[in-house]
């Protein structure tokens, strides 16, 4: 069988990074997997092979017509999450963004299956789009092969010095849309040094480009909430860090805080298990799915938040080592060879069909 897959999303900047990330890894997981199938791979839907038996846009937008109108073959669609439609409220979309919505959802309908990453993406998919649940196959992500512990003290010791550190810090690491709950973060981070039950020194480390964005709104009120709640002498707002730094940060952290209100999977989660974090985890939506062994709070309270931190963060050295061990062996579920094959078995799937 001849699989085209598309590239769109390297070879144009795509808007989303995680979708281009995701569309990197599953290439080179299907071209190191062993399989009886060829893959090619094309950046414009008039480059597609005449040959291939199935083709593969491994993204899609809501807003952005990502997606042929007239399909010849059988063709797969990856969508990763719904969040923008399951939440208009928040996510404002004007006329234009409706338009292409609508012109998005009906593509959608006409594809011959569709792969997303969560049970919780399933069923918005099914209820917003309207396709039948028997065409769509949840396929987990993975953390990248390289989201190992750092162990090099060395290392360790000038990431710290690099990011002007403290000793002990919470860390969250992510992108600063209203579903990420950063605003909850926050108010949860007061309460934790308003009970002064920490070292002195300790900090709320934020990670992500976003955070040190001109302009953007979220970003915003994030440094407003700051002032209001008077923190900011403990909170860093470290900006964009390169996975190598990163691998480091996750290890160093004291907690790694994801307390998401909605998520179509929650990625962050297993790199820091990987990398041997402790994670303090929303269990909203498909968090619930990927958390395993994190410290689980509820993201709608403040309290619950923080005391989740300071558990995670007060943890006696012993339980600390298993927990980690814990969280690496439940991140080692969730491999790229592993998505590859039931990405694959997706593919033969359809070729079977009559």
């Amino acid at each position: 069988m001849r699989i085209a897959i598309s590239t769109l999303p390297l070879t144009t900047g795509h808007k989303d990074r995680g979708i281009g990330t995701y569309t990197r890894e599953l290439v080179e997981a299907l071209k190191s997997v062993k399989s009886k199938h060829s893959f090619s791979f094309f950046s414009k839907d008039s480059e597609i092979p005449k040959n291939a038996d199935v083709v593969h846009y491994p993204f899609f937008d809501p807003f952005f017509l990502t997606l042929p109108v007239f399909r010849g073959k059988p063709t797969v669609v990856t969508v990763h999450d719904l969040i923008p439609i399951v939440f208009p409220e928040h996510f404002p979309r004007g006329i234009r963004g409706e338009v292409k919505w609508q012109v998005q959802r009906k593509n959608l309908t006409g594809v011959t299956h569709v792969i997303t990453d969560s049970e919780c993406s399933k069923r918005d998919i099914v209820r917003f789009v309207g396709l039948d649940d028997a065409k769509i196959t949840v396929v987990p992500l993975a953390p990248p092969a390289s989201m190992t512990p750092m162990r090099d003290p060395t290392k360790l010791a000038a990431i710290m010095e690099r990011y002007h550190l403290p000793h002990h810090f919470a860390m969250y690491v992510g992108d600063v849309n209203w579903n990420k709950n950063i605003i909850g973060l926050l108010h949860a981070w007061q309460r934790v040094t308003a009970r002064r039950n920490l070292p002195e020194g300790a900090k709320l480390i934020l990670v992500g480009k976003a955070f040190k964005q001109e302009g953007l709104l979220e970003a915003e009120a994030i440094e407003r909430t700051i002032q209001e709640l008077r923190i900011g002498d403990s909170v860093h707002r470290v900006g964009y860090v390169p996975d190598e730094d990163l691998r480091g940060l996750y290890m160093l952290s004291h907690a790694c805080v994801f307390p998401s209100l909605y998520e179509g999977f929650g990625l962050p989660i297993l790199e820091a298990m990987s990398c041997g974090g402790i994670v303090v985890s929303s269990s909203a939506a498909s968090l619930s799915e990927v958390a395993g062994p994190a410290v689980i709070v509820n993201p709608e309270d403040p309290k619950d938040i923080a005391s989740g931190i300071l558990k995670a963060c007060q943890l006696p050295t012993q339980k600390r080592e298993e927990l980690v061990d814990e969280g690496i062996a439940w991140a080692k579920r969730f491999t790229w060879p592993r998505v590859a094959r039931a990405t694959i078995a997706v593919y033969e799937h359809m070729a079977e069909r009559p």
